[in-house]
């Protein structure tokens, strides 16, 4: 019986320690993806990339790939990484005579005991259904409709901000906690009807502190999904306090949805056209109220983090550039002498302030790593490369706007390669390939609120360099950290950005 037991324990002890050999030297040398360059031991298994997701440095880790390997590289078994702008249209564009690219449902499908929202919905038609009744709340009319109460949050921002400089005219202002104290409460109050009362409180509600643990936490849940024969095993490892975080996130979001949603005021914010189609009965022209608590749930941290992101990151590098920081103050200041003039129709005119921007949006992506999808039954081609079905696909944002063969001084902040005078053949800048940028991404799931985005970053940052002369500062005998050095688990894990403000023509 001793011996049985004893050789049983050795078979499979012997299982454990062959198999995942054998699956490393399959991965490398017979792998169908085994031609695509790429570290080898990224090739061999997935758990060096979990490795470094969990660490917050995937990002810089494929970026590194990519500068050693070249545009298309091999990031796991079954993963390829492109930073090619072409990549954008073939992957997430509809193609005539192409099947399109499924979302990749490791990353795209809804948290566990959570119904699917307008994110994760695999059917094209049933997403098709979705954002339909969602478009609405996103227009160009909608947003102009939206405008007095978006404004009414940012010149709160300048208040609260105003207050503090004349308090303490030279403590360091974090930046970072103040521009997601605005965002959440825009997104709060146009997706359901109530702000978080972050920028009233000067401090975070305490849902939305939830909100940057929950992210950290979908990062691990996603990455056991890499492994479906073990996953419910992997998922009850998990500690306690993940899972607690997500329902305790979701939970918040079902409550401020039924709340908006028993309103009888009628007002221009998210959820006004879709509950005129009722929720509580879904047909084609619809949505359940399932569908619309997780869908607010994604709207809310799509709507906020991402904006906070992008401004944060702007400031970073115009504050490190002084140049560009004096042009742009000097455009705003220029074209407007009241701060009352500062509206959505008049900045969008703003020239140098979008290339600000669209700067910011190249060096600062909101979502730095890749949007995965799969590719079809049959096959498909990226960028004239071919790839099996199955094979996980993305773009690699992070490295294509960093990449020399899209840009010129590709980690400078070049404002000016947005201008139109950039495209004459005598500009240094007249070759970079700007479509290499998409922050919003493209084709029939682009993002939703890209009116809305654009229209709330030109205000917020243009209402403070209105308002105050803003320059880096030492916090703490520290210099703020430069924005590569960051972590990012989905989304950008911001450092503070502490900055001095002076009231404009003060001299305090």
């Amino acid at each position: 019986m001793a011996v049985a037991l004893s050789q049983a324990i050795l078979t499979l002890l012997a299982v454990f320690l062959i198999y995942p050999a054998y699956r490393a030297a399959y991965n490398i040398y017979l792998h169908p993806l085994r031609k695509f360059p790429g570290p080898k031991s990224w090739a061999a298994s997935r758990l060096v990339f979990i490795r470094s997701l969990w660490a917050g440095d995937l990002v810089h880790d494929v970026e590194r790939i990519h500068q050693i390997y070249g545009p298309v590289v091999r990031i796991a078994p079954d993963e390829v990484s492109f930073s090619q702008a072409e990549a954008w249209q073939d992957i997430y564009a509809n193609k005539p005579g192409q099947a399109a690219f499924p979302k990749n449902p490791v990353w795209w499908s809804a948290q566990p005991g959570q119904p699917d929202s307008l994110i994760t919905i695999k059917s094209d038609k049933e997403h098709s259904r979705m954002r339909r009744l969602l478009n609405h709340g996103f227009t160009e009319t909608a947003v102009r409709e939206q405008e007095d109460i978006v404004q009414s949050y940012v010149y709160k921002l300048v208040e609260r901000l105003s207050i503090l400089v004349k308090r303490k005219p030279e403590q360091a202002i974090d930046i970072v906690q103040w521009l997601n104290f605005t965002t959440f409460d825009i997104v709060g109050d146009l997706g359901f009807g109530e702000s978080f009362d972050c920028l009233e409180k000067s401090q975070y509600h305490p849902w939305v502190a939830l909100i940057f643990n929950h992210f950290k936490a979908s990062a691990y849940v996603a990455s056991i999904r890499f492994y479906p024969l073990i996953d419910k095993i992997l998922m009850s490892l998990l500690p306690k306090s993940v899972m607690k975080i997500q329902r305790d996130h979701f939970q918040q979001v079902v409550d401020k949805v039924h709340r908006r949603m028993n309103f009888e005021v009628q007002r221009p914010d998210f959820m006004s056209h879709v509950i005129r189609h009722n929720g509580h009965q879904k047909d084609e022209h619809s949505m359940s109220v399932p569908e619309i608590e997780a869908t607010f749930n994604i709207i809310t941290v799509a709507g906020s983090e991402t904006t906070a992101t992008v401004l944060s990151g702007t400031l970073n590098y115009l504050t490190r550039n002084p140049e560009s920081m004096n042009k742009l103050v000097t455009e705003i200041r220029t074209h407007f002498p009241q701060d009352t003039d500062l509206t959505f129709d008049k900045l969008r005119k703003l020239h140098y302030l979008n290339a600000v921007l669209n700067e910011g949006m190249r060096l600062c992506p909101p979502i730095p790593a890749g949007l995965p999808r799969i590719v079809p039954p049959g096959g498909g081609s990226v960028c004239g490369v071919g790839l099996p079905e199955g094979t996980n696909v993305s773009v690699h944002a992070w490295s294509l706007s960093r990449s020399p063969e899209s840009f010129v001084r590709p980690l400078d902040f070049v404002p000016e390669r947005w201008l139109n005078s950039a495209r004459d053949t005598s500009s240094p800048y007249a070759n970079d390939k700007l479509h290499a940028v998409q922050p919003f991404s493209l084709g029939p799931r682009h993002c939703i609120g890209k009116n809305l985005a654009w229209a709330e970053m030109r205000l917020i940052l243009a209402r403070l360099l209105w308002s105050f002369d803003i320059t880096s500062i030492e916090a703490g005998g520290k210099s703020n950290p430069v924005w590569e050095s960051q972590k990012t688990y989905m989304l950008v894990e911001k450092s503070p950005l502490c900055l001095k403000f002076r009231l404009r023509h003060s001299h305090a």
